[in-house]
């Protein structure tokens, strides 16, 4: 670190700090909240981020500091080290120079700050509300500010700040006013917000293994163990706020973990109630299916309007004003059944019910919230004027997971594709989909009716992504692929009437799922998709569809479940290797999620 005021050979100072770390310029006369130098230093999601008399600049943003010290020393006729106490910047500004915020502070830092803006390094400022962070001018400022910083108590602000600013009822009142103590708690003993999600991990999965035991003690514990996991949960988030260790395995580890524990004390239930005499796992894989859906929808109708060109609709006016109303901002987020109110039903039901009522009022539940969702997003969509983007188009079209048959198809049907209306793309997805599912449920077991629809469903898949997702209904074109696949796979087991092969359909259809999310979060990372190679290995949507409805044509008995098994190891394998591999090694920047609770 770099003081301001003791600034001679500052460009030589800086080259002689390792390339690969970071570099950090405070000014001497900083007053300010411990912790509005924190978040000036130590976030690491930012390649330059600055407070007023502090500047820190990662590895990425190095180049253009030392341009913009090079073109301070130009402009000024001297270097660095001839600059003095009143802080001339590196453009040359006297003393009076006015820092980025439009202050007077003649402060090195924020004159760096000014100069990267210039080199095309914009950099972060910290939102700091009430923290102080400034370059007193002279003693009595210097006195004003100390007395502003001696007013404010910063550690409790920074543990307020720990907690996200929009989550869930659940969460923000019967979790989050005792869970930001136990990040805190975890800092002060060195613990990493990965640990935290592991020991989540664990503990949500001893939670399924003592529902599967059937036994009423065992659902007891099961439900005290969920939200256990759920306090946790909570917990590595605002422990990573709280000590600003923000990470891309850290994120993609907190989302991938979220989904394992759900679905894991899904089949944990299944079991349960199998050593009871009854069978769940419809009712598992079924959860399991609508709630990834419903993802899948979030996802997409968020990647699609991430950086559309468009006027506000109506339906988003009339949600902004609800949102003015207070009670209706908390029943609204409560509808939707986010992921603290979900698992706290979960855990009670579990508790006080059977497996069978947990996951059917589960499902009655998720339904509703979908159709609000989702109808809501199909307002705003219609009523939207938008231009949406290529870098939308693009993340939709990733987001289909569409296999070399889909692929080959679309080439050939592009040409048609072009002079079809703009609905088309969702209206053939669903017709598909709709088509194959049906086929699958209705059809007599061992026909190859199912396997003349999932040949439809390929072709209707084709000529869904012919031609560029930028319709304003085109983000529904991934839910409803996901719909279609992992539901024609929960028909066939059910019908099949199979030993064994609704819990193998539940294995595959996690894998698959797997694969979605991970596809999720890379583009959410900013880092692209999974490699075309793994997509195109892995058969996409269309190519599984087809293999599983052939499956069950060809296959007699206990040969589904073996061959659904076996489809499910290996999709597991290819899709966990490249995952593992590219999360673990990653150079994509740190990220972390502030948007709330996902659903």
């Amino acid at each position: 670190m770099v003081e301001a005021r003791e600034s001679e050979g500052l460009a030589a100072r800086i080259a002689a700090v390792p390339a690969a770390d970071r570099v950090a310029i405070v000014d001497r006369r900083f007053v300010g909240h411990t912790h509005a130098l924190r978040l000036a230093l130590t976030d690491p999601r930012f390649d330059a981020t600055a407070v007023p008399g502090a500047l820190s600049v990662q590895a990425a943003a190095r180049p253009a500091l030392a341009r913009a010290l090079a073109a301070g020393q130009d402009a000024a006729g001297q270097d660095a080290a001839g600059q003095d106490a009143a802080g001339q910047n590196a453009a040359g500004q006297n003393a009076a120079g006015q820092d980025a915020a439009g202050q007077d502070s003649g402060s090195l830092p924020d004159a760096l700050a000014s100069a990267l803006l210039a080199e095309g390094v914009a950099a972060h400022r910290p939102e700091l509300g009430v923290l102080v962070a400034a370059v007193p001018a002279s003693d009595a400022d210097r006195a004003g500010a100390a007395a502003a910083v001696g007013a404010i108590d910063g550690e409790k602000v920074r543990l307020r700040n720990a907690v996200k600013a929009r989550d869930g009822f659940f969460t923000t009142y019967c979790v989050s006013p005792y869970s930001r103590y136990l990040a805190r708690w975890c800092a002060r003993r060195g613990l990493t917000p990965n640990q935290v999600t592991t020991a989540s991990l664990l503990v949500a999965l001893v939670a399924a293994g003592c529902a599967a035991t059937g036994t009423r003690p065992g659902f007891i514990a099961a439900g005290v163990l969920l939200i256990a996991s759920f306090v946790l949960d909570c917990t590595d988030g605002q422990l990573a706020r709280y000590s600003l260790q923000y990470s891309t395995l850290g994120a993609w580890l907190d989302a991938t973990f979220d989904r394992a524990k759900e679905y894991a004390y899904y089949a944990g239930l299944a079991l349960g109630a199998a050593r009871g005499g009854d069978d769940v796992w419809a009712l598992a894989l079924g959860a399991m299916v609508l709630q990834t859906c419903r993802h899948v929808v979030d996802f997409s109708f968020t990647e699609a309007n991430h950086d559309a060109i468009s006027h506000t609709s109506p339906t988003a006016a009339l949600s902004d004003k609800l949102d003015s109303v207070g009670w209706t901002v908390w029943a609204r987020r409560m509808i939707v059944l986010p992921i603290g109110e979900r698992w706290a039903m979960i855990a009670v039901l579990t508790a006080a019910t059977t497996p069978r009522t947990t996951l059917t009022v589960l499902i009655i539940g998720g339904a509703l919230a979908a159709c609000y969702t989702t109808a809501g997003r199909v307002l705003r969509s219609l009523t939207r004027k938008a231009r949406r983007t290529d870098r939308a188009a693009q993340a939709l079209a990733e987001l289909a997971d569409s296999g070399p048959l889909a692929e080959g198809l679309a080439k050939v049907l592009a040409p048609f594709a072009r002079r079809l209306p703009g609905f088309t793309a969702p209206a053939v997805a669903l017709l598909g989909a709709a088509a194959l599912v049906a086929t699958a449920a209705l059809a007599p077991w061992g026909s190859w009716w199912p396997v003349l629809a999932a040949a439809g469903y390929v072709l209707t898949s084709g000529l869904a992504v012919a031609r560029p997702l930028k319709g304003a209904l085109d983000w529904l074109v991934p839910p409803f692929f996901r719909a279609g696949e992992y539901t024609v796979i929960l028909a066939l087991a059910a019908v099949s009437g199979v030993n064994g092969a609704l819990p193998a359909a539940f294995g595959l259809v996690a894998a698959v799922a797997y694969h979605h999310y991970d596809t999720v979060y890379r583009i959410r990372g900013g880092t692209g998709a999974p490699p075309r190679a793994l997509v195109r290995a892995t058969g996409g949507h269309e190519g599984r569809a087809l293999a599983v409805t052939a499956a069950a044509a060809l296959a007699h008995h206990t040969g589904f479940t073996v061959t659904l098994t076996v489809i499910a190891g290996a999709l597991t394998l290819m899709v966990l290797t490249e995952s593992i591999r590219f999360w673990v090694s990653s150079a994509a920047p740190a990220v972390h999620d502030e948007s709330g609770e996902p659903a």
